[in-house]
């Protein structure tokens, strides 16, 4: 089993990186999974308060989860996978049964933070787009798939998402085997990546 972890900051494009690469990759043999699926449970907060909370920090994340689903997947057993709502800035009492497969890979842009995480990560990547890039991404995103208006994500962007990735996530470049600049000439970085996929599976 190849575990690979892909991070960069919001809106990087790090689930085009991750389509890319498993492109051509043999099919049924590769698994994704998305840290936002592992938010913390918020219940017992209200709607109001669940939306206040700074979903850019890594203690929003359940990493004690995560790790633990990683380990089952690397001894061959099947995890239940939380999902999340973005809507209801909560977890759903619904979750996906996810099988170990010889490729699993795991994005999110707070992944590279955790050390207990990097340890079970074979291969570490990080995605680098430029920040106006980003927060286009993300002004189109939040508003076509989870109902903000423009007002609401220029505000999270300016006082959480600016901040959090400067103070956490774009120091983990430091921690990052291969970095991948998202425009069009990543082709390179990704086939060079496609690659090194290919001879460890042969390998293994």
């Amino acid at each position: 089993m190849l575990v690979i972890g892909i991070a960069g900051g919001t809106g990087s494009g790090k689930t085009t990186v991750v389509n890319q690469i498993i492109q051509e990759l043999p099919e049924g043999e590769v698994c994704v999974i998305s840290q936002d699926s592992y938010y913390k449970d918020t219940s017992h907060l209200s709607l109001d308060d669940r939306a206040k909370i700074n979903f850019d920090h890594p203690k929003a994340i359940d990493f004690d989860l995560l790790v633990s689903h990683l380990k089952e997947l690397k001894k061959g057993k099947s995890v239940e996978q939380p999902i999340y709502s973005f809507v209801e800035h909560n977890r759903t009492n619904k979750t996906i049964t996810t099988y170990p497969k010889k490729v699993i890979i795991i994005e999110g842009i707070l992944i590279l933070t955790h050390t207990d995480i990097r340890k079970l990560f074979d291969i570490k990547l990080y995605v680098h787009t430029d920040s106006d890039e980003r927060l286009i991404r993300r002004l189109r995103r939040d508003m076509a798939e989870r109902g903000r208006n423009l007002d609401e994500v220029l505000d999270r962007y300016q006082n959480t998402l600016k901040p959090m990735h400067q103070q956490f996530i774009e120091p983990t470049k430091e921690f990052a085997d291969i970095i991948i600049p998202n425009n069009r000439y990543n082709t390179v970085a990704v086939g060079l990546l496609r690659k090194i996929i290919n001879q460890r599976l042969i390998e293994n």
